[in-house]
């Protein structure tokens, strides 16, 4: 009752006059000081929390309780199955601006959020009774229009601003900060021999992976080049300022490009929010160079334009507390990621990769008999982290072999991480002079700049390869890689599986492992590599399969074999073709749907697109085909397999910086 009234009374003292819907004025009013509608709010940048240890990624979440539209949130550590995320809005960014307009980013959130995750919306500034109501408006009406209504007892929003609270949040969302892009507050600053003193407005950069080049910190010139959508010489040098609508945000970049420009700011109609500047279909496909930012449009600016007086423009970014983090399905603060472009779909996908963790966590509980290998040990340089270990003296009580990695960063925060993706491989040395020595066992991609990845990858079929009881582990990636923290565990045990919980079902334990073909450049000469290779059928066969780990880098003029669809043909005895294709790879979203397997989602660069054979910040799972049946087990070497890749149907031909196929492929035999 408590919480209502004070809710009601906040506000009835703050939301008189408030006009909710999609007229709200997103401008900001408080522009630069001394305009009649600049309100001061550094007070409102003092965390309300007192000093104490400051909050990390990991540490788990203490109780708090925040008054809501509907009465109160209140989170005990424990009480809930399932995540929470918070958001704190502010009308100072352009960034959000743009999430909270667009009607496909609101609709992503009431489709696509898990069922598990419940919402916290707050507010940075002296707006957040009305911008509670704002936002909740705005939500309901996107669930109207889905028809997805339930998602709504999910979503709580407070009208007390972050200031306010009293509790712990303003210290996470302070001491983390928003750091990278579209982080902070983002702002273009104009300047005229006729001003006492800047204008400063918020600004929406274009998104980075069809515009490469990045706004420098120094002043240009800013000219009026109309609506863009045709070349305008007298831009040569300079910002063009061009205006919405006409034609398509790239068709103006492109004409700017074309006139020598050394950027261009689209403002927005009066009225109309910022928006998301993003290529469309075969326009994605022609890079450009120049960089390019979406702004309200300024009265002042416009005016000095038209007198043809002189204005310049420089950019920056003013650091601001951080606009989301999370609490997982075990009560630990998290961090979310970047949020490459403004949509709700990052913390759907967020969300997911929690469900699986927690899932994971599960799976991990279930009996196994756990080797340790590495236990948060550094991995870097030629050596990687290595490892010798005794394994159990009764292994082959066991026929489930998993792998339980982890990769982490040197410190808790997303910002220690290394910067780059990399493969990782683990390889395994059981007999030093036998022919499997150092024979890779497990493969795994880095993520762009996170922190978090934990997988389980089941390959049992390799089990043959521990011939012995003392192994030597080997986990690396490229020499040259920033360090990362590694951990894995071999995870034993025994899968009695019941046909129709009645009766025990046939199983067949590997025995021997036949290595097969590798990969290599992905060029004209990679098919010729190959020759067929004939395997005899060792006694008491009763079962072979084809197990490979196949993944496609590097990048030719057609994105092979990163970005590129390439088809991986296994011939047995010249009649039946097991084929492994990499369709997604090259598509936009790709690797978001893989989230739920575990790939790491809202990672420092472009881990949406489709691989070829691999996602950052996930396992390679091993590809396994029965193959029983396309075999003669009469004969004496009868048998064959031949290994052919192709690139749309035909043989790999680049003019250019070929890509590389790193696989490893097996014959496994059962008994």
């Amino acid at each position: 009752m408590a919480a209502s009234l004070f809710v009601s009374l906040w506000l009835l003292s703050i939301v008189m006059g408030h006009v909710t819907g999609v007229t709200r004025d997103w401008r900001l009013r408080s522009a630069v000081p001394g305009d009649p509608g600049f309100h001061d709010n550094r007070a409102s940048s003092i965390p309300s929390t007192p000093p104490g240890p400051e909050p990390e990624p990991g540490d788990l979440a203490a109780a708090f309780k925040v008054p809501t539209l509907d009465g109160e949130f209140n989170y005990q550590p424990g009480s809930l199955d399932g995540s929470v995320v918070v958001h704190a809005f502010t009308n100072k960014s352009g960034f959000l601006e743009s999430l909270w307009s667009c009607p496909s980013s609101l609709s992503s959130l009431v489709q696509d959020l898990p069922g598990s995750t419940s919402l916290l919306f707050l507010s940075l500034d002296d707006s957040a009774a009305s911008d509670a109501l704002w936002m909740r408006e705005q939500l309901q009406r996107a669930a109207l229009r889905s028809n997805k209504k339930e998602v709504l007892t999910r979503l709580h929003f407070s009208p007390v601003p972050v200031f306010a609270l009293g509790n712990w949040i303003p210290n996470i969302l302070y001491y983390w900060g928003c750091k990278g892009h579209n982080c902070g507050l983002s702002q273009a600053a104009f300047t005229s021999d006729g001003w006492k003193i800047p204008i400063i407005v918020k600004r929406l950069d274009a998104r980075y992976d069809w515009l490469m080049a990045r706004w420098g910190s120094n002043s240009q010139r800013l000219v009026d080049a109309g609506d863009g959508c045709k070349p305008w010489p007298a831009v040569a040098g300079a910002v063009a300022w061009v205006s919405d609508g006409n034609c398509s945000f790239f068709t103006k970049v492109q004409n700017m490009a074309k006139s020598n420009a050394s950027g261009v700011l689209v403002f927005s109609l009066p009225g109309n929010p910022i928006q998301d500047m993003n290529c469309i279909e075969d326009e994605c496909n022609t890079p450009l160079n120049i960089p390019a930012a979406m702004v309200h449009q300024e009265a002042s600016v416009a005016q000095a334009l038209l007198l043809k007086q002189v204005v310049s423009v420089s950019f920056q970014t003013t650091p601001s507390p951080n606009f989301f983090f999370a609490v997982d399905h075990q009560g630990a603060l998290a961090e979310m990621g970047w949020f490459l472009y403004p949509t709700f779909s990052f913390i759907n996908w967020q969300a997911q990769w929690f469900d699986f963790s927690a899932d994971l966590q599960t799976k991990l509980q279930s009996p196994a008999k756990v080797v340790s290998v590495f236990d948060k040990v550094q991995m870097q340089g030629e050596k990687g982290a290595v490892a010798t270990v005794d394994l159990p003296s009764d292994l082959w009580d066991f026929d489930t072999l998993e792998l339980d990695a982890s990769l982490s960063c040197p410190g808790r925060r997303d910002s220690s991480c290394a910067v780059w993706d990399h493969t990782v491989q683990l390889f395994v040395c059981c007999d030093q002079l036998g022919p499997y020595c150092n024979t890779e066992l497990g493969r795994w991609i880095t993520a762009f700049r996170r922190g978090i990845g934990r997988w389980l990858t089941d390959v049992s079929p390799l089990m043959p390869l521990l011939d012995t009881n003392r192994c030597t582990f080997t986990m690396k990636t490229v020499p040259w890689a920033k360090p990362w923290i590694v951990s894995l565990n071999l995870r034993f045990s025994a899968n009695n599986q019941t046909a129709g919980g009645l009766e025990k079902v046939e199983k067949f334990r590997p025995f021997r492992v036949e290595s097969l073909f590798t990969g290599g450049t992905f060029d004209k000469d990679y098919n010729k590599r190959y020759r067929p290779m004939k395997f005899p059928m060792p006694p008491s066969t009763r079962k072979v399969e084809l197990y490979a780990v196949i993944t496609g880098h590097g990048s030719d003029e057609n994105g092979c074999g990163e970005f590129c669809v390439t088809s991986h043909h296994f011939l047995i005895n010249a009649v039946y073709n097991n084929t492994r294709i990499f369709d997604s790879a090259g598509t936009a979203l790709g690797c978001t749907k893989r989230v739920k397997e575990g790939a790491v989602p809202n990672e420092h660069g472009t881990w949406l697109y489709g691989r070829g054979g691999w996602c950052d910040g996930l396992q390679v799972s091993p590809w396994r085909i029965d193959i029983t049946k396309q075999l003669d087990f009469a004969g004496v070497g009868s048998n064959t397999v031949i290994y052919f890749g192709l690139f749309d149907g035909r043989d790999p031909n680049p003019s250019q910086q070929p890509g590389n196929i790193i696989m490893s492929s097996f014959l496994i035999f059962y008994k």
